[in-house]
């Protein structure tokens, strides 16, 4: 059990990025120490002055180093301790300044910043003095006190460093969550777009002999879609870059797809045919980007992937509590059973995280089917 315990304090890494000194350091630091020199003067009934004064100015300055060197601020600073404790030990003579209190900033630091193998040998440093100090004691309640007061010491810079590493688990959690959000957004934008140039390349390129009208229209819409793509990555860019320029040009955020934008999947294919019933009204805007996203994903897969298609079929439906959608393919399921590419897997996270479910896969009748399954309340 001893060892289950240690171990993971063995593994404890330093806190990372403390903070070297601030301002009021120096501030304590100085009032500690014309604290000191005060009663060295002026406190007659201290025995030992000249031992006592000497310790408190040579130990009070290490509480500058407490955070960067969390361990020898503490030998440094119980170590003092140790060598005004001995007369109390053997004389029963208290030789200390009161303004040697300002050592007990070195164990909440040595658990806020130190790593664990030197947590646990700067507690075996501080025991020592500490427990004699302690020991030599007259009194209950001075005994409860000052252990109380040390032990508080300790506690204080553990809860601080736990605060601080779930805030980091924390901050983390949101970059990682912000990163699979973009990295979702990129793949469908960029894959949707990609796809309609392609498909109007083909196309134009099948009609330019026979009708060069066609196929000037053909590259009058690749034309747009690479503008569109553009422009939409260059949106991505600048909201990542924003703040960093003082002279950077603002972002001009655009409204989310959503429900009534489906109609410009049907435009991409004249094999698409999209068909919306039940109440679709009202829907949260995350649950409207969803259907949006994971229709022209489906919609998206089945223009490039399914072999001699003939129908793209696109329904969405508004039940009660839940929203319904259904792409099917009547191609050749040429896509791999096996393996999950970045357009699957960004489905079922977009689904997964309002709370629902999506499943694709090679239909039994015939082509690729794509199911999802979202709430119409977005869960807090």
């Amino acid at each position: 059990m001893l060892a289950a315990f240690v171990r993971p304090v063995l593994a404890e890494p330093r806190a990372p990025s403390p903070p070297v000194r601030v301002w009021w350091d120096w501030v304590l630091v100085g009032a500690l120490l014309v604290t000191a020199a005060g009663e060295a003067i002026l406190r007659s009934d201290v025995p030992s002055r000249p031992l006592a004064t000497a310790v408190a100015l040579l130990v009070l300055p290490v509480l500058l180093w407490r955070r960067t060197q969390p361990l020898l601020a503490t030998a440094i600073g119980f170590g003092g301790a140790m060598v005004l404790t001995i007369p109390t030990v053997v004389d029963g003579v208290d030789v200390g300044l009161s303004s040697m209190v300002g050592i007990v900033l070195l164990p909440y630091a040595l658990y806020r910043w130190a790593s664990g193998p030197e947590a646990l040998i700067g507690t075996a440093i501080v025991a020592v003095p500490a427990g004699l100090g302690l020991a030599a004691t007259e009194t209950v309640g001075d005994l409860v006190g000052g252990a109380a007061f040390l032990m508080a010491s300790f506690a204080l810079g553990a809860a601080m460093r736990y605060r601080a590493v779930a805030r980091r688990r924390e901050v983390q959690q949101v970059r990682t969550h912000e990163r699979g959000e973009l990295a979702r957004e990129l793949h469908d934008t960029v894959a949707h777009h990609v796809s309609a140039i392609a498909i109007q390349a083909q196309a134009g390129r099948a009609v330019a002999a026979a009708d060069p009208a066609a196929a000037l229209e053909a590259l009058a819409v690749i034309e747009a879609e690479a503008s569109r793509t553009l422009h939409e990555m260059r949106t991505m860019v600048r909201v990542l870059r924003d703040g960093e320029a003082a002279d950077a040009e603002p972002v001009e955020y655009g409204p989310q797809r959503g429900i009534d934008d489906l109609d410009e999947l049907a435009r991409m294919s004249p094999l698409v045919r999209l068909r919306r019933t039940g109440d679709l009204a009202g829907l949260p805007q995350p649950v409207q980007v969803a259907v949006y996203r994971i229709c022209q994903e489906s919609v998206t897969n089945a223009i490039r992937h399914a072999l001699h298609a003939t129908r793209v079929s696109v329904e969405v439906t508004g039940d009660a509590g839940v929203v319904r959608l259904r792409v099917h393919d009547d191609g050749e399921a040429a896509r791999p059973a096996t393996g999950v590419g970045y357009g699957l897997l960004g489905m079922a996270e977009r689904a997964k995280l309002l709370g629902g479910s999506c499943r694709a896969g090679p239909d039994p009748a015939a082509g690729w089917t794509v199911e999802a399954t979202l709430p119409r309340e977005v869960p807090r």
